[in-house]
């Protein structure tokens, strides 16, 4: 069976459920939703936002099939004349948002939608599905490229990502971050994103030696030879290719690199790189795969092992040590007031908002201001519009441009706030115009 991504009914129930609700009782005034993190995960200092081309496509997309409509009904939980006004819903609100690429903190919103109040509200679930993930790996992607800003950065990911459009968004939000490219073939299709591959240790099994496999490989793929040496003794397999690479330059087939896939990456790299060296093969690249994630990339980097390029994949495309943002999509204004939410430890400021940046003269980000839309700071207002009536203001800038931002806004971290350990984020003020509709909002709901 075939998954229809773009169904309404990929939702939560009580969104379907409130939404009766609202039907029943004509409730359909303007609403004004944001999205934000409330909290940085642990040895976190920034986000990356990435996933808006996605939700504004969805939004542009949204609409109820017979299929869909005809389940509902026979579902036994909803009203007819209910599901027979779904059909002729669609998304006409309007979406502010920070453009992917940028870095954003705690408690900054990064999307605004506006529309009634039932389709604001039925796209809560998806929006956060698509904001969340992307956003996620961008972040941790974008760790990896500022502690290796000069390699080869390739996402390895597919196989152990949760899913098969997780393993393509994936690739995606990490070529957003600085990656060069995925081994995910259909992301070189979807988005044009450079694909990398070398080769399996099944394909050295399969033949009855290695150095055969090797050679095999290469006509194959005589312009992409890139070899595999750790399936059997490493050390070994590099000696084997200073006495093949002679063989193949005579047939006009260069040895590009080597992978190295296991073991003590940087010990490996160093030894084969000694022995190619040695045989005259300093041309020949080394690239290492195999559990790799920020925190070995810096220690590699640091130690100076001699290794080009790197797959990521398991780490990267969980985000392994921080699989979840503290994320939300929260009610801030209806039918003309403010409306925040009291929750202990889940408070919301009200309101629709925009996020100033201020950055220094060697243009680092000292801080940011939230505040309200008619509330204009000083800095670089962050919100942006992106979506009128349900449309695209403009066409969606490609992804070497959205690279481009976050490649900008990467920059413009200080460096306190680019280190792996602790958490040295920018300052976020909340201005006095927010904090005074926050204690309006509370006096009108009698608090």
């Amino acid at each position: 069976m075939m998954f229809d991504y773009s169904s309404p009914l990929l939702t939560d129930l009580y969104q379907l459920t409130m939404m009766q609700g609202y039907f029943e009782q004509g409730m359909d005034d303007t609403a004004v939703f944001e999205f934000f993190v409330r909290k940085l995960p642990d040895n976190r200092s920034f986000l990356l936002a990435a996933g808006l081309e996605q939700t504004l496509h969805y939004l542009e997309d949204l609409h109820w099939s017979e299929n869909d409509l005809s389940w509902l009904e026979e579902s036994g939980r909803f009203s007819k004349p209910f599901v027979d006004w779904l059909a002729g819903m669609r998304f006409t609100g309007e979406v502010h948002a920070m453009p992917e690429g940028t870095v954003f903190f705690a408690n900054e919103p990064i999307v605004r939608i506006t529309a009634s109040l039932p389709q604001a509200q039925l796209v809560e679930s998806r929006v956060i599905n698509l904001l969340h993930y992307q956003t996620l790996i961008a972040s941790k992607a974008a760790r990896c490229r500022l502690c290796a800003p000069d390699k080869l950065l390739v996402d390895f990911g597919l196989r152990r990502a949760h899913g098969a459009e997780a393993g393509l968004f994936a690739a995606r939000a990490s070529y957003i971050a600085g990656f060069n490219g995925s081994a995910t073939v259909l992301a070189g299709q979807r988005f044009d994103i450079p694909a990398y591959g070398t080769m399996a240790h099944s394909f050295i099994q399969a033949h009855d030696d290695e150095v055969s496999a090797f050679e095999h490989f290469a006509h194959a793929q005589p312009r992409n030879v890139v070899l595999l040496i750790d399936t059997y003794d490493t050390e070994q397999a590099a000696h084997d290719l200073v006495a093949l690479a002679p063989r193949l330059k005579a047939q006009d087939i260069a040895i590009q690199a080597v992978r190295i896939d296991s073991g003590d990456l940087g010990d490996h790299a160093r030894r084969v790189r000694d022995i190619l060296d040695d045989g005259g093969l300093s041309e020949i690249g080394i690239f290492a795969s195999g559990n790799v994630d920020e925190y070995l990339l810096e220690q590699l980097v640091a130690g100076g092992a001699p290794i080009g390029g790197f797959g990521i994949g398991t780490h990267m495309d969980t985000s392994a040590d921080a699989p979840y943002l503290d994320c939300a999509y929260k009610l801030q204004e209806y039918a003309g007031r403010a409306r925040r939410k009291r929750s202990e430890g889940k408070a919301t400021w009200p309101g629709r908002k925009q996020v100033y940046r201020q950055l220094d003269d060697a243009g680092r980000i000292v801080h940011d201001v939230v505040t309200l839309v008619d509330d204009p700071c000083d800095g670089m207002p962050l919100l942006e519009p992106v979506m009128s009536h349900g449309e695209l203001i403009a066409p969606w800038p490609t992804l070497e441009s959205i690279a481009e931002t976050a490649r900008r806004n990467l920059d413009s971290l200080p460096a306190e706030s680019r280190r792996l350990r602790g958490q040295f984020p920018r300052p976020v003020h909340i201005s006095n115009a927010l904090q005074a509709l926050a204690a309006s909002a509370d006096r009108a709901a009698g608090h």
